[in-house]
């Protein structure tokens, strides 16, 4: 067993060292508690060769490889489900985090007979049935498992996650009660003041006197503001367990949406929107995480579902107007409801911009003049509302160009790289303007710009995205032996 002082002197040794890739991190059980004496391997795809280390008393272990490649990791212990991440990417100088977590194999093949029982808890617990079909099995650097679909659609499901997260907002503060609402009203204090490691002793203490899901709600949003995101999403489900409400699924599927585990975020805002069919911004939720997970027209028709149970809110529109931009064929029921935001709301410069979206979508190939004047006014009309917004420019851009008119293309991309310099679309299509007009010179300017954008923009996505760790996933029909998600 590696002791706690030489995991401490190893761990500054390996980061010291360009020459190895180094893997560490924690295995817990289900409970969050640390797992001592776990063997825990690194297995380069097809080389034999196995690292192999057992965890310490507080379920830590290190590991190194001389490499680089495709390696697996694997985590077991006898009475315990393996767990594994089955494709971890490492160069030479990586220090990759992992977190995993191992299951008993009592917990993963329950008794069949339960299935009649009530789950333990507040009389308002979910039944056993209502069980989830998949376990967090532990956390991963963003870059490990990889992204599925386009540039482009990976970045629009990345920011309707933080979409969906702000509109948790929305929903107005309880003021505690019960025999533990002194505590959380410190913890509230604590909370204002952003000492959350505070606010999470007193929420703690709270829950020691009454427990129940307000309190495991609160613990898991400290949980996620301290980078604890396996431990907010255990404290988000157990608050459903104990009480089924609209906020809490809706904090659940958030966090599991935030964390890129599209399918479990899928999973629990339908549980949600079935318990909860008024809500829309459970749909609204369930709409991102079903574009997360690929299947876009269900979600676009889920955000027009959305928008129907409240038309005046314009976060479902704004919605299906960001997942219109990426897709190349128009979406079920998008022009409708995005005609529908225009008219609503006139004075928005995103409901006309993304209303001609959708409308020159649609009109693509067309040489009606009508439909192009038409879409040309909507985008004249969102520049005029909000002078900084590039993307309609970028937009008046294309459609001049497509009309062959490349001197107002080219005033509408100098406008829209003056409000965005890093906007990488808008040099390249100013260079094709250029090139139409002979100034060759010119065009080889913007070109030049245009791949350096792209760099700095793509440095920066890098960045953001290795902030966010990203959640394993086990579905529980798997068999034993197979990787989680």
């Amino acid at each position: 067993m590696i002791s706690a002082s030489a995991l401490a002197f190893e761990q500054d040794r390996l980061t010291q060292l360009s020459d190895v890739a180094t893997v560490q991190g924690t295995i817990r059980d289900s409970a969050g508690k640390p797992v001592a004496l776990a063997t825990v391997r690194l297995e380069e795809k097809g080389n034999p060769t196995k690292i192999e280390t057992k965890t310490n008393a507080a379920g830590a272990f290190v590991l190194s490889a001389g490499h680089q490649g495709t390696y697996m990791v694997r985590a077991e212990k006898s009475g315990w489900r393996d767990a594994v991440i089955d494709s971890l990417v490492l160069s030479l100088g990586d220090r990759k985090y992992v977190d995993l977590v191992l299951l008993t194999l009592q917990s993963t093949n329950p008794d069949p007979s339960a299935s009649s029982r009530p789950a333990q808890g507040s009389a308002g617990a979910m039944e056993f049935n209502d069980e989830p079909s998949f376990t967090v099995a532990g956390l991963t650097d963003w870059s490990n498992l990889g992204l599925h679909g386009s540039a482009a659609s990976s970045r629009t499901s990345e920011s309707l996650a933080k979409e969906t997260l702000a509109l948790k907002s929305s929903e107005p503060e309880v003021a505690p009660t019960g025999k533990s609402a002194k505590q959380y009203e410190v913890a509230l204090a604590y909370r204002a003041k952003e000492d959350f490691a505070g606010a999470r002793v007193e929420v703690r203490k709270a829950l020691a006197i009454a427990d129940d899901a307000e309190g495991h709600r609160l613990l898991g949003e400290l949980d996620e503001r301290l980078n604890d995101p396996l431990e907010a999403v255990r404290e988000y489900e157990q608050a459903v367990r104990m009480d089924p409400s609209e906020q809490n699924y809706f904090e659940w599927g958030t966090e599991l949406l935030l964390h890129k585990a599209a399918e479990p975020a899928v999973e629990v805002f339908t549980k949600g929107s079935s318990a909860h069919p008024k809500s829309a911004r459970m749909l609204t939720g369930l709409g991102a995480a079903l574009y997360a997970n690929g299947s876009w027209e269900e979600a676009a028709r889920c955000l027009c579902a959305a928008s129907d149970l409240q038309p005046a809110d314009p976060a479902p529109y704004l919605f299906l107007g960001k997942i219109e931009q990426t897709t190349s064929a128009p979406l079920p029921c998008s022009e409708q409801k995005l005609a529908q935001f225009a008219q609503r709301q006139p004075g928005n410069a995103l409901a006309n911009y993304f209303y001609a979206i959708s409308l020159w979508k649609r009109e693509k190939g067309s040489e009606n003049p009508a439909d192009l004047k038409r879409v040309e006014t909507l985008l004249e009309k969102a520049v005029a509302i909000e002078p900084m917004l590039g993307q309609a420019y970028l937009q008046l851009g294309i459609l001049h160009f497509a009309q062959g008119d490349f001197e107002r293309a080219i005033r509408d991309y100098k406008k829209a790289i003056e409000i965005n310099a890093q906007l990488g679309e808008a040099h390249r299509q100013l260079g094709l303007a250029y090139q139409r007009t002979g100034d060759k010179t010119k065009a080889l300017e913007e070109f030049r710009a245009y791949e350096q954008a792209e760099k700095t923009e793509a440095a920066e996505i890098e960045r953001q995205r290795r902030e966010l760790r990203q959640f394993l996933i086990i579905l529980k029909d798997q068999p034993t032996n197979s990787p989680p998600r």
